[in-house]
């Protein structure tokens, strides 16, 4: 922006962002890392959130409520798909009504609210059921009122996570400006300490909340959680006066829906010979986005874009006209869904290391030396230690090979990066399965094992096979999504990249949850043959590790064919003509988008 911002209190100010007064921002007195440190305290709750429930909530429902695997299963996938689809909401909310400030903060006490009342339902005894003993005979299930108090704490923490994600990270960018070349550096720092952040959160979560809650009590780890986010929350608040504001810009959902509903309702008008007889940005004052080419794909919605006899005499309203520009960002998001579909399942196999491989553990042998036993939960530090190790041997190792056959400065390109991960899940559900077939055969030589009175003499370490392949493809796809939706969304719909990101993880539960109803339903709940019995023991959990092994071949299938098809934007000819953009402008337009990614 350079000398001529105007100088207001001898300082320059900036003219995308105001103070919490609604004034121009300062550049010397708001945002920079003193407003984006206490954000990033946020994001850190939000993960010690998510995960320091989640990864150990099966073994409070199935130790505690007296639930069954299957229906525990499906209670934590359900809660952390709730939790990711949630996002699509709090995103809505904050680019079209409430801003990423009010959003954050309302949806923080929320989700304060839920964990407290998660707190009191694992305090107080009536809100449980008695402790299964040998004298009190058979095991007596939580009853509707107690579950529905455990749901409404468990949604309710969802509903405030998912709402306070969608704006964490954005709200964090906006206290730097990316026009400014020292900021903008900064900038990419702070990405960098927010993934920090996250895996910080991710390993408390694992290690120590996990511990407190089975050495001392639910109730001080959730309790501790409560506390973090309330502190969180007033450290959060307490920076106002120092945060950068942008101005509302709404939803892209909503351009997305105008152009579908236009297109819809001018479906029976002629398309003009000459796409530069379509409306476009040229005759509006609209001047935030950069003007698109027409293509042939998706013709349909080129109609959104065709005046028609009211058009030419009213004022312009997106639910009957849209731009040529807005019409193509459509197109582009539409293009991407084959490659969006298929990095779905990738998250079907991960949300089974969260439920039947903490089971499993639950089963093993999980002590290190003869007085301290591993929480079962806590195996899922794994995950961490997997990616800790997986990021620098790929930048160190990987990626400088790959670049002498490929001459890609990047090494392996956003889908190839999606490809290795979704390989390298294939073979974490194939490792399971012998896995589990092992831990099943050692099982069998005791009756006190197989009925689950004692431990299986086999080390819990057997397990960490598949949450290391996990863990590792896990680091290949994550990044590779997000590379992959932030590089080839649409400039002026760059907050649905989160969003369609988000959403694969989010469906990705759903199918779990699905999956595990279906074959519970089909292979019977108690009699011989069940696969996902009550008493893994007695149950062939393996074979639902093999299938799912199965129908992450079939889904690598459909995603090599989609990934095969797909053109990145920067590798698209486009002929300069009427629309004013060659292939150099696109080019420059994914450098910064590169330069801007996470």
């Amino acid at each position: 922006m350079g000398s001529s911002l105007p100088e207001v209190d001898g300082g320059k100010v900036l003219s995308d962002a105001w103070d919490y007064k609604g004034r121009p921002a300062v550049r010397s007195s708001t945002g920079g890392w003193a407003s984006a440190s206490t954000i990033l305290v946020v994001e850190l709750n939000e993960r010690l959130t998510s995960l320091g429930i989640a990864v150990n909530l099966v073994t409070y429902l199935t130790g505690t409520m007296h639930l069954g695997n299957a229906v525990s299963a499906n209670a934590v996938t359900n809660f952390l798909g709730t939790s990711f689809m949630l996002c699509l909401l709090g995103g809505f909310i904050a680019d079209t009504f409430l801003g990423r400030y009010l959003t954050i903060g309302i949806f923080a006490a929320i989700q304060a609210t839920g964990v407290t009342i998660l707190t009191i339902s694992t305090a107080i005894k009536g809100l449980h059921p008695p402790k299964c003993t040998s004298e009190s005979g058979p095991c007596v299930s939580a009853t509707g009122p107690q579950l529905s108090v455990l749901y409404l704490a468990l949604y309710l923490t969802a509903l405030g996570t998912g709402g306070l994600k969608s704006s964490v990270s954005g709200f964090g960018s906006d206290q730097f400006d990316d026009t400014n070349s020292s900021e903008k550096g900064r900038m990419v720092k702070f990405f960098n300490w927010f993934f920090f952040f996250i895996s910080l959160g991710s390993l408390f979560a694992v290690t120590v909340l996990v511990y407190i809650q089975d050495e001392v009590g639910r109730r001080w780890g959730y309790g501790v959680i409560a506390v973090s986010i309330l502190l969180g929350l007033a450290l959060f608040l307490s920076g106002t006066k120092r945060y950068r504001f942008k101005k509302l810009v709404g939803s892209p959902l909503t351009q997305f829906a105008a152009v579908i509903i236009s297109a819809w309702k001018k479906k029976n008008l002629a398309l003009p010979s000459d796409p530069s007889l379509l409306y476009d940005i040229s005759e509006t004052s609209q001047k935030n986005k950069d003007r698109l080419p027409h293509t042939d794909q998706f013709r349909l919605l080129d109609h959104a874009s065709v005046k028609d006899s009211v058009d030419l005499v009213s004022a312009p309203n997106k639910w009957r006209l849209n731009t040529l520009t807005d019409v193509e960002e459509v197109k582009q998001i539409l293009s991407m869904v084959p490659v969006w579909a298929t990095t779905i399942f990738f998250w079907t196999v991960y949300a089974q290391m969260t439920t039947f491989s903490v089971s499993q553990a639950t089963t093993m042998d999980r002590h290190i030396v003869s007085n301290f036993e591993i929480p079962p939960g806590s195996l899922t530090v794994f995950f961490v230690a997997s990616i800790l190790i997986t990021v620098p041997v790929y930048d160190r190792a990987i990626v400088p090979i790959v670049r002498r056959f490929t001459r890609d400065p990047q090494g392996l390109r956003p889908l190839q990066r999606i490809g290795v991960g979704l390989v390298l899940s294939i073979l974490s559900m194939a490792t399971a399965a012998l896995i589990e077939i092992k831990r099943l055969h050692v099982a069998t030589q005791d009756l006190s094992t197989l009925n689950q009175e004692t431990p299986v003499p086999m080390t819990v370490f057997y397990l960490v096979p598949q949450f290391f392949l996990v863990g590792a493809g896990e680091t290949f796809t994550y990044i590779g999504q997000l590379d992959f939706f932030l590089r080839e969304c649409p400039k002026g719909m760059k907050t649905m990249s989160t969003g369609l990101f988000l959403s694969t993880l989010s469906i990705g539960f759903f199918i779990s949850s699905m999956l595990v109803t279906l074959v519970h339903k089909i292979t019977g709940q108690g009699q011989e043959g069940v696969w996902l019995a009550d008493n893994l023991n007695k149950g062939k959990l393996y074979d639902f590790y093999w299938l799912l092994a199965v129908l992450s071949v079939i889904n690598l299938g459909f995603y090599l064919l989609a990934a095969k098809s797909y053109v990145y934007k920067d590798s698209r000819t486009v002929v300069v003509g009427d629309s004013g953009m060659s292939m150099e402008h696109l080019k420059e337009d994914t450098s910064d988008d590169a330069g801007n990614r996470v």
